[in-house]
Order: structure tokens, then C-alpha cells, then sequence
């Protein structure tokens, strides 16, 4: 196939795929990247203009050393691209002490000997004015905590890979691929590749590309809406707010992040949103009453008035069964390697999971800890059985 013969074709340029071609060009490998829609494009998972990095990882403590590992590879993302993408603002988990967030939060930065404070209401207001917690609650401070410009740094992934030889395709779909014991050919609208090593970072798509492995129940996209919010321009930048996780025992878990730049707003979101299971293909992007109804339900625990939405924008959140990342090779398919099912918690690691992305796919093998993202997990294996090798 000449010029279209490769090392390794990655299926998406989002956050992870992005970082996986990053990695492997930045490694000497001679990589395909193929997206089906524009760097950076909005109709994903990796849509929006900032996402939360965090150390206190409520959702196991074993995410700490990953991110970690990524918070470094950030470091030296800005570094190659020659521009600030980290803004340091501290972040606080809340909720009621015994609760899932407050209290894994503690569990995690004890276990890691990482720097933080466990705060009464009172003291959180005192301090972070915009916020007024109900008398049980408490607030886990962890000052390393921040956010990330999400399509900046898809841009600075792609550019660095390009500069190293990558050779990165936008607008062309993948229309089928199929794996032998050594090859791998990939079918788009505009052509046939041939690689040593596929690697499936498509985000809401990879159900569709993996049906015959079983991943329409693995790795399933839901609909996710995010607001931003005028409240008080003062209390809610990022010198005077965090980025913060916040248990409601009666709503679910909100999210949100500091107004970046005067007039923006500050974003938030709600983990599950509505609980809208949907086809990537067709997926209503529409705004209505219930969503703004499902995000102000914050304003209780604000000093002041969110008001209504300045903007809201719809994305999509891709589901694992047990909230944790999938990212392995596929039993019987030792050339395929899967990084799917991030859950709405997984672009803080996008530099990290690149540089195991590219271990994957150059050794079989990574030095990281990945036993949390396996395959063959007991949490995936009722979910869905992975047919044979062949399939």
C-alpha cells in the first residue's frame, strides 16, 4: 500500500486519541490519526472550553498516581507548545462527611500524602464567598486542583504530532476495519490503510466501531448538558472560587469550574444529567426548560442567584457499567488496543492515558498500573461477554 502502510492508526483525535498520536509520534513511530469530524470539533465528549483536573479522586485512590503521571505530561505539553494550558485554582470535594465524594476524597489524599484541609460551612464560606453549604455538610480543600482549556490542548496534541510526522486526517470516516495476527486495515471514505497496531479512541462512536467485541454495553453515550453563569463575576473567578465536585444527597453530583475570562461565566454540569441514552448519530442538541431546571437546582447552596443560563451547550458522556475507564488491548486481538467509557471524569488523564495508549500499542505492555481499566474486570464481564478472537 506504499505511502498508506503505517506503524499505527488511532480511530479519533479528541482528548485521547489526540494525545495517543502525540505520543507515538513523539516517540519515532510512523502514525495515522483519523477523525471524522474537525480538530477540535463539538458533537463529543471532548466538546467545551475547560475541564477540571483534580487530585482528590473520590472515585478511587488509585487514580492519584495517574493523574500524577499526567499533571507531569501537561507540564511537558506546555513546554513543546509554548503556551500556559494549567490554571492552578485549588478544588474543593463537598458533601455530607459520610458521603461518597467528601469521604473518598479523604481516603485518597491520605493514602497519597497529599496536601489538604477538611472544611466546616462557615470556614468555606469564609473563605470562597459565593458558596452557602448547609450546617452537615463538610468540603475537602486540595490547593493543586484546576482546569484545562479542553480544545486548546486537543489543538497542542495534534499540532506537536503533525510537527513530528504524525500524519493526522480530519473529516473522513471510518467505514469498517478488520484485524489478522500481524496487520490491521482500516476502511475510510476516502480510502484503505494497513498498520501494525489500530488503536480505538472514538469516544461516543466506539460502540459502533467494537459492536462485535461487545462495547454497544461498554462504552455507552449519554446525553450531557453544561451551563455557564453570570452570578457575581467577583465571587466566582478563579481567584475567588475553585473548581468543585458537590454531593446532593437528593439531586446527585454537580460539577463546576471559575469563570475563566471576564464575561464568560462559570460552567457547571450535573454528573447523568437527565439519564438520556443516545445514538452519537442522532442525538438532540436542542436546550430546553428541563435541562436549565436540572443545572440551577445549584442555586441553593449559593449566597446569591445563579440566574438563567448565559449559554449551554450539549455533549456526551460515555459510560462504562462500573464509572471507571476502559483502556486495554482486546482479548484474542492483541493488535487492537481500546481507550473508552471515560465516564465524564476522564480528560484530567488524556496525557497520561496518551503515553499508555502508545505503550500498548509499540510493546503490548505498560509500566503504569492499568488493572482498573482491564478488560477482563469483573464489573465488564457481566456487562457484556467479549466474543472470541475472530469475531
Amino acid at each position: 500500500m506504499g505511502g498508506h502502510v503505517f506503524d499505527q492508526i488511532v480511530i479519533g483525535a479528541g482528548g485521547m486519541g489526540s494525545a495517543a498520536i502525540y505520543e507515538l509520534a513523539r516517540r519515532g513511530q510512523r502514525v495515522l490519526g483519523l477523525e471524522r469530524f474537525t480538530i477540535p470539533h463539538e458533537l463529543g465528549s471532548s466538546a467545551g472550553a475547560t475541564r477540571i483536573f483534580r487530585f482528590a479522586y473520590f472515585e478511587h485512590p488509585s487514580y492519584v498516581p495517574l493523574m500524577r503521571v499526567s499533571f507531569a505530561r501537561w507540564q511537558a505539553l506546555e513546554r513543546d507548545f509554548g503556551e500556559r494550558l494549567l490554571t492552578v485554582t485549588g478544588g474543593l470535594d463537598i458533601g455530607l462527611p459520610g458521603g461518597r465524594v467528601v469521604s473518598g476524597a479523604k481516603t485518597a489524599l491520605t493514602a497519597h500524602g497529599l496536601a489538604h484541609e477538611v472544611l466546616t460551612p462557615r470556614e468555606v464560606a469564609r473563605r470562597f464567598p459565593a458558596w452557602r453549604l448547609p450546617s452537615q455538610f463538610e468540603a475537602v480543600y486540595q490547593p493543586e486542583a484546576g482546569f484545562l482549556p479542553a480544545d486548546r490542548a486537543i489543538v497542542a496534541h495534534a499540532m506537536l504530532a503533525r510537527r513530528w510526522g504524525a500524519e493526522v486526517r480530519e473529516g473522513e470516516v471510518v467505514r469498517a476495519w478488520r484485524a489478522t495476527a500481524d496487520r490491521v486495515e482500516v476502511e475510510t471514505d476516502r480510502g484503505r490503510y494497513e498498520a501494525g497496531v489500530l488503536v480505538v479512541a472514538a469516544g461516543a462512536w466506539t460502540g459502533k466501531l467494537l459492536r462485535q467485541f461487545g462495547f454497544q454495553d461498554l462504552a455507552v453515550p449519554q446525553r450531557q448538558v453544561v451551563g455557564w453563569f453570570r452570578g457575581d463575576g467577583r465571587a466566582f473567578g478563579p481567584e475567588a472560587f475553585t473548581v468543585f465536585i458537590l454531593e446532593c444527597p437528593e439531586a446527585g453530583n454537580f460539577y463546576g469550574i471559575p469563570e475563566r475570562a471576564a464575561g464568560e461565566g462559570f460552567k457547571v454540569g450535573k454528573f447523568g444529567h437527565r439519564l438520556e441514552t443516545v445514538d452519537p448519530d442522532a442525538i438532540d442538541r436542542r436546550i430546553t426548560p428541563e435541562d436549565g431546571a436540572v443545572l440551577t437546582w445549584l442555586d441553593r447552596y449559593f449566597a446569591a442567584p445563579m440566574g438563567t443560563p448565559m449559554r449551554a451547550k450539549t455533549c456526551m458522556f460515555v459510560n462504562s457499567p462500573d464509572g471507571h475507564f476502559i483502556v486495554d488491548l482486546i482479548p484474542g486481538q492483541g493488535n487492537v488496543v481500546v481507550a473508552a467509557g471515560f465516564s465524564g471524569h476522564g480528560y484530567k488523564f488524556c496525557s497520561g492515558i496518551g503515553e499508555i495508549l502508545a505503550d500498548l500499542a509499540m510493546h503490548g505492555a505498560t509500566p503504569y498500573d492499568t488493572r482498573l481499566f482491564s478488560l477482563s474486570r469483573p464489573a465488564l464481564s457481566k456487562a457484556a461477554a467479549v466474543a472470541p478472537a475472530g469475531a
